[in-house]
């Protein structure tokens, strides 16, 4: 059995809405042999953002979980094999086909929430994340190789938080790194990067987590942004190339999870994206393993996906 093209369009259809950094959308696809392959596209990679290719890999993991749902509801789910071949770096990954077989509940919903899954910047109303609900997204992290620790409490929140104000000073001080940052902001509706209306309110002092400068909109005076959110951190056994690729499906099915619940998420990537703030959060939550996403989850007002480019775009001929 093998994939043919409508399967490859059916999987980037998908793949492509999964998240990235400034929503850079650093993937291609590729039908070969009968196998969809994912590739990454490293005219896409952020120089100074991203240098190592961190949050190229993490974006194509997700867009991978996306393939895989649409392939699955499809009736011919795929068997995954992530690649590392070194005569061909830009491929990450593969998607056979597995036994035919109906997609399961679970399939069905996940891919039903993935055109409507996307960053919510904006505040979050106070009402709790219900425990069962925190139940299912450390289960979806697990499903996938990874894993979710919810942050319970001020005391593991504010040490986050001061974490995360601490890698976002440093980020905002490096002034290429806000150059690049400012390239992919865009006030029209260009296909790719964060448009304007899509960033959070201006930060004001008294904020607990930090905000990417998106926007220059203003909330009401004396208004906190948010008191108490739910911070997640979803991390891998390793921080490899590979281990990488599995962080970004965990974090893709964790997104969907949150989506399929009717809860808003947004990502914190800058205490990931600075070295010495990415081992002190390692250090203060006591696991082995390395963290890969930090995410703020809650219930907040409707919003819409960012835009995404055309799919003829991002398919490679073999």
């Amino acid at each position: 059995m093998t994939y043919d093209h409508a399967d490859l369009r059916r999987a980037a259809a998908a793949a492509v809405r999964a998240p990235s950094l400034h929503n850079s959308q650093p993937w291609r696809f590729r039908l070969r042999a009968g196998a969809v392959e994912v590739l990454a596209d490293q005219q896409r990679q952020l120089a100074v953002a991203d240098s190592t290719g961190w949050a190229v890999r993490i974006a194509c993991g997700a867009a991978i979980t996306n393939a895989r749902l649409a392939l699955a509801v499809a009736g011919t789910p795929a068997e995954v094999v992530l690649c590392s071949d070194r005569a061909e770096p830009d491929l990450l990954a593969r998607l056979t086909p597995g036994p035919r077989r109906p997609a399961t509940y679970t399939e069905t919903d996940l891919a039903a929430a993935i055109p409507r899954r996307y960053s919510n910047r904006r505040p979050f109303w106070p009402d709790p994340v219900p425990p069962d609900v925190r139940q299912r997204l450390v289960d979806a992290a697990g499903e996938e190789s990874g894993w979710l620790d919810l942050l319970v409490g001020m005391t593991a929140l504010s040490g986050f938080a001061e974490i995360a104000q601490s890698a976002d000073r440093v980020l905002r001080r490096d002034l290429t790194y806000q150059a690049e940052m400012s390239t992919w902001t865009h006030a029209d509706e260009a296909p790719d990067g964060v448009a304007v209306p899509a960033g959070a309110p201006v930060p004001e002092p008294q904020d607990l987590l930090p905000q990417r400068a998106f926007s220059d909109r203003r909330r009401a005076p004396g208004r906190d942004f948010e008191p108490e959110p739910l911070v997640a951190i979803l991390g891998t056994a390793g921080d490899r190339p590979h281990d990488q690729l599995i962080a970004g499906q965990a974090l893709q099915r964790v997104l969907l999870t949150v989506t399929d619940a009717g809860l808003a998420c947004s990502m914190i990537s800058q205490p990931i994206e600075v070295p010495a703030a990415r081992d002190q959060l390692r250090r203060s939550l006591g696991r082995s393993g390395m963290p890969q996403m930090a995410l703020r989850i809650g219930y907040g007002r409707p919003g819409s996906p960012s835009r995404r480019r055309p799919v003829e775009d991002v398919l490679v001929a073999d």
